[in-house]
């Protein structure tokens, strides 16, 4: 008897309607066009204006599911990668499992930053694996405009709304999530970091008046962890798994700089156009980037094919999935 596999079946997106472009940013912060795209390779992001992260999310596997054609009962388990959830609590999880009707679904979040998803993917892959799940929603989705001050030009011009979701199932044919090198060092919470909010710094109006409930970040000392754990871990897996260059088909890699990717890339030995790129108009949607990406590439994907996701996030948070593309769309 074959090992059961926790194969990807399908997958959909979210974006917000309202774009915000680098010359939209130019008129309320210090900043230009050439200034962004030079140093991130960002052009334009989008932005929710109204809603939550939940109604993001919940748009998302609507619509995967009548694309599909599954009914919400069907669905087993719910796994939300958010680090803006709607609430403390209740879960965001359980609140799309109630916006969409997936009432027989269990869920919870998963916090991770920007690895999210892959942390989520792997975490979703073993309930598949065991034998006891059949249809898992494993979900990235981030409102990172609600935590970003966009008095700092060193954050808001980099993030954006969005959300993206996969549906796993059981897979026979030795294809899906074949393997994944995850990593984390609690060292790095201070370069990257929302301060306030949570128990170590509950809400008070100094709080507030301080702007600590926003997004901080030291670019430089993240960018340098972020270049180099990323393209680590990524070359890591290929060895682990016994992968060329030639073998891999595609990279997913987190999209928070378009330097970061491409280094990478090139410590993977892979050419530009095996690399899946949308920075230039999501901006860092955080935990939607890697199923955005996959949304976004999903036609030219074809059964068989080696895909390498690879992420690092605040936390430091870290890690690549290899994973073998399931179907044919």
């Amino acid at each position: 008897m074959s090992k059961v596999t926790a194969a990807i079946t399908g997958v959909q997106g979210y974006l917000p309607e309202t774009i915000l472009t680098n010359h939209d940013l130019a008129k309320f912060v210090d900043t230009s066009d050439e200034w962004i795209l030079t140093r991130t390779g960002i052009s334009e992001r989008r932005i929710m204006k109204d809603g939550a992260s939940s109604d993001m999310a919940a748009e998302a596997v609507k619509g995967l599911l009548a694309k599909k054609g599954i009914d919400p009962l069907e669905i087993d388990l719910v796994i939300v990668a958010t680090v803006t959830p709607d609430h403390p609590f209740p879960s965001t999880a359980n609140i799309v499992c109630d916006k969409v009707g997936m009432t027989n679904a269990w869920g919870y979040d998963l916090i991770a930053a920007c690895s999210g998803f892959i942390y989520a993917l792997q975490t979703g892959a073993k309930f598949i694996e065991s034998g006891t799940h059949k249809k898992v929603l494993v979900i990235g989705v981030d409102k990172m405009s609600s935590i970003i001050d966009y008095q700092d030009r060193t954050t808001c011009v980099i993030f954006g709304d969005g959300a993206g979701v996969v549906l796993l199932e059981p897979n026979n044919e030795n294809l899906g999530v074949m393997d994944a090198i995850l990593r984390s060092d609690g060292s790095g919470r201070k370069y990257l970091i929302q301060p306030a909010g949570g128990s170590a710094n509950p809400a008070t109006i100094e709080t507030v008046e301080n702007r600590d409930h926003y997004v901080k970040q030291e670019g430089k000392t993240v960018f340098k962890f972020a270049v180099t754990n990323m393209a680590e871990v990524s070359a890591e897996i290929m060895e682990k798994n016994n992968l060329t260059s030639e073998d891999v088909d595609w990279l997913v890699p987190h999209q928070a700089n378009l330097r970061i990717i491409d280094a990478t890339a090139e410590r993977m030995g892979l050419s530009k156009d095996k690399v899946m790129i949308n920075i230039q108009k999501y901006g860092n949607t955080t935990a939607g980037t890697l199923p955005l990406c996959l949304w976004d590439w999903e036609k030219q994907l074809k059964k068989g094919d080696n895909i390498i996701l690879s992420a690092f996030g605040g936390g430091f948070t870290w890690g690549a999935v290899y994973l073998k593309w399931a179907y044919n769309s």
